[in-house]
């Protein structure tokens, strides 16, 4: 499939306005924060943007960022805004198309956004193979991909490297198309399909099993959105299969635990995050409102202070007490207790 996808970005699409479906292209609506950075980018770079999100994590000033699957560049070039003079962002693309017109703009963007020296740079070659482009063990502090991963045909690979390239306590922040079940070999075949980032898509607990295989132990999901076929034909090629298009966050942290456990612990959010003084969403399901206290679990406690939120939260608890399984979080107790209830129990919860 490696040569179908290089060919359809490569050759057959010359803008957004080529795509068949809007799988490829979802774009999530944008913060006031990103709106200037966005008219700092050549218009050709905007004008070939194939994407299904907005990838843009929290706190990356000073970082370096990866992007899988970078295109022409549109999100390294708004990334390199973020990450700021003395960050650096690398784009990784197996389309020398799009690469071409990505470099074609590097000086471009130094210019616009000020800087002596270009703070982004681009590679040709694959990313299940980032071995071979000399990006070494625990180099990168976060991992972007915009709508790229459904195009490949080695998924694990692509999160293998993932976890291999990151630092410790890093971070995947990915947007990509999921299916509400698996694809059938005919359809994952289909070129046109496969291109439209449909044929590729993963049925979304195939994908939740995998990223725990491959060390991401709690993926996190950080919003989602319906995915329409406007084409006639595709859609009744793909009959009832739902499409979606949803932003993940993995973090890279060890001793997670596989469920949402509770020990008692709280955090409260000080409201110092750029751009986000009132709220902090982690993701769907913790959405953080500064100044109040709010519960959570031990796995959620290690990603705020285990990574770079850990400055902007105050932090309550420890692992010494026990609670079982937070309610709601998708499990629950399997036993019939009766009548036994605990106060206080029912109806807590960070999810």
């Amino acid at each position: 499939m490696q040569e179908i996808v290089q060919k359809y970005y490569g050759e057959m699409l010359t803008s957004s306005a080529d795509l068949q479906t809007n799988a490829c292209c979802t774009d999530a609506v944008l913060p006031e924060y990103v709106k200037p950075l966005l008219a700092k980018v050549h218009s050709e770079v905007l004008n070939r943007y194939y994407g299904c999100g907005l990838v843009l994590p929290q706190l990356l000033d000073g970082l370096t960022v990866l992007d899988l699957g970078c295109g022409v560049g549109r999100d390294v070039y708004v990334l390199s805004q973020l990450v700021g003079e003395q960050g650096q962002v690398i784009g990784v693309d197996m389309t020398k198309e799009q690469l071409a017109v990505a470099r074609r703009y590097e000086d471009y963007h130094r210019q616009a956004f000020g800087y002596a020296k270009s703070n982004a740079r681009f590679l040709h070659g694959d990313i299940e193979r980032l071995h071979e482009l000399e990006l070494v063990d625990a180099s990168i502090d976060v991992i972007v991909s915009n709508c790229v991963i459904n195009l490949v045909p080695n998924k694990a690979a692509v999160l293998r490297e993932a976890w291999r390239v990151l630092k410790p306590d890093g971070e995947l922040y990915f947007s990509d198309v999921y299916s509400d079940r698996r694809i059938p070999a005919v359809l994952a075949r289909d070129p046109v399909l496969y291109g439209e980032c449909l044929g590729g898509a993963l049925y979304w607990n195939d994908f939740l099993q995998l990223a725990r295989r491959c060390g991401f132990i709690d993926p996190r999901l950080v919003d989602d959105q319906s995915v329409t076929i406007g084409n006639a034909q595709l859609a009744e090629r793909t009959g009832n299969i739902r499409f979606y298009s949803a932003t993940y966050r993995l973090f890279k942290l060890d001793n997670l635990e596989p469920a949402c456990e509770d020990h008692g612990q709280s955090v409260v959010y000080r409201g110092t995050i750029p751009h986000h003084p009132h709220l902090f969403i982690l993701d769907k399901h913790h959405a953080i409102e500064a100044g109040r206290q709010f519960p959570v679990c031990g796995n959620t406690l290690r990603m705020l202070h285990d990574t770079r939120f850990r400055e902007h939260f105050d932090f309550y608890g420890n692992f010494d007490r026990h609670f079982g399984i937070f309610p709601g979080c998708g499990m629950g107790l399997p036993f019939d207790d009766g009548a036994i209830a605990i106060s206080g129990k029912a109806g807590s919860g960070c999810c």
